[in-house]
């Protein structure tokens, strides 16, 4: 089934939003075996939406439209697919309930413009907006289009995604008889050229139904294994096979072969084995612990972040010698080492990691160029048991993302050999 993505809405043609609704669109339209042709951002114009979705019937069996639905003038949307497919319009009573009682719970009436977000085209099956008012709709589009389906929703990210889940993703299921298998493998640390040189007598090997792609990010590159077919055993049968593969070549570099974060690995492999952490940072700016406590219950672990940007606050916070940064500088693994030494004393905590570096655009020397990262983990114990100092390219936003990356793929391969070695 061929699909398209239309984005309505002049903010995203002049640059005043990123269309993200038509990145969320397409991954959950590729988890069920929909392929997407074509996306477009189309103006609020009404004859550009008809020209636009018009064009967009006649190479696809699925349109699908966000934007253009809500209660101003600049939202014509649903005039505009009336004007395109001649019908006329009908009130959906439920959708105009549902929308009495958000505005009773909030004590206010429904306003001429509010009803207006009840009022579909006639033929829709209505989609439920379970987080807003505009009903979102389903059609059957008839000829010139037989057998082709326009589904409009709001532009609003959140009640776009829970149309999706609830609504649409279930009828375009319904549509199609195809089994689709499909695994993550999460990698980071390494690029998506050095992946692929290990995996090209694999690729050349691969059935016809199953596909590769590469999703390359500022910290690596994940792979999705996708396969597809009639019979499900036959299906999963082939996917694993392929799966398996992948893995026999690249496995040590895949954290995880399911939807999920790095440093969710690590707060798993950290609950796991009753350990805890703490971080001490210099050119992450607190983007290490900001990781970390990005994900709930992660106070079970993660004790406490230091952000020392001077060399003053590395001397007083963590103790840092004077003598040590006087004779190698701050970016050095003597300091990232006295860091992280410092980090473990003050917090408690059986693991420290620490980083200092330059991320640019300014401060980088011969000897110490932009990118450089220098960086520690020091165990309970057990003193600094990783130094490294390494280079990334890179903006600086890029570069501190990355530095972040290394710091947490080195301790999750620290965690995992410990994990291995008490089996």
């Amino acid at each position: 089934m061929r699909a398209e993505i239309i984005s309505v809405g002049d903010e995203l043609l002049r640059g005043q939003r990123v269309n993200t609704n038509a990145a969320v669109i397409a991954r959950m339209l590729s988890a069920i075996g929909v392929s997407v042709s074509h996306i477009v951002a189309c103006s609020d114009d009404e004859a550009d939406i008809m020209a636009t979705c018009s064009a967009a019937l006649g190479r696809a069996e699925v349109v699908l439209v966000t934007g253009g639905l809500g209660p101003t003038r600049d939202d014509r949307t649903k005039h505009a697919i009336q004007q395109l497919l001649g019908r006329g319009t009908v009130l959906d009573e439920a959708s105009y309930r549902r929308i009495e009682e958000r505005m009773a719970a909030r004590g206010s009436a429904v306003t001429p413009l509010l009803r207006e977000q009840a009022v579909v085209i006639e033929g829709s099956h209505v989609i439920i907006n379970s987080r807003g008012t505009a009903a979102g709709m389903l059609l059957d589009c008839g000829e010139p289009f037989a057998h082709h389906h326009l589904i409009l929703m709001p532009g609003v990210p959140v009640e776009m995604e829970a149309m999706m889940h609830e609504g649409v993703i279930p009828f375009l299921t319904s549509l199609s008889n195809s089994v689709i298998c499909q695994t993550p493998l999460k990698i980071v640390g390494v690029g998506e050229t050095a992946i692929a040189a290990m995996l090209v007598e694999i690729e050349d090997a691969m059935p016809p139904a199953t596909m590769l792609a590469y999703l390359p990010h500022t910290a690596g590159v994940d792979l999705m294994v996708s396969s597809r077919g009639n019979s499900r055993e036959a299906v999963e049968a082939e996917h694993q096979q392929v799966v398996d593969a992948i893995m026999e070549r690249v496995g040590t570099l895949v954290y995880a072969t399911r939807e999920i974060s790095l440093e969710e690995v690590i707060g798993e492999m950290l609950l796991r084995q009753t350990f805890t952490v703490a971080v001490a940072e210099s050119c992450t700016g607190g983007l290490l612990a900001s990781r970390f406590t990005d994900i709930s219950g992660a106070s079970t672990y993660f004790q406490q972040g230091f952000v020392v940007y001077s060399n003053e606050a590395k001397e007083r916070a963590l103790g840092v010698p004077h003598e040590t940064l006087v004779a190698h500088g701050a970016v050095s693994e003597e300091v990232a080492q006295g860091m992280a030494l410092g980090c473990l004393e003050k917090s408690g905590a059986d693991f420290a990691l620490a980083t200092t570096g330059i991320a640019g655009p300014t401060g980088g020397t011969p000897e110490k160029p932009l990118g450089t990262l220098c960086y520690a983990i020091a165990v309970k114990g057990g003193g600094v048991v990783v130094c490294r100092k390494v280079v990334m390219q890179g903006t600086r936003e890029q570069r501190k993302v990355r530095f972040s990356t290394a710091v947490l793929r080195e301790f999750w391969m620290l965690l995992k050999e410990r994990e291995a070695s008490e089996e």
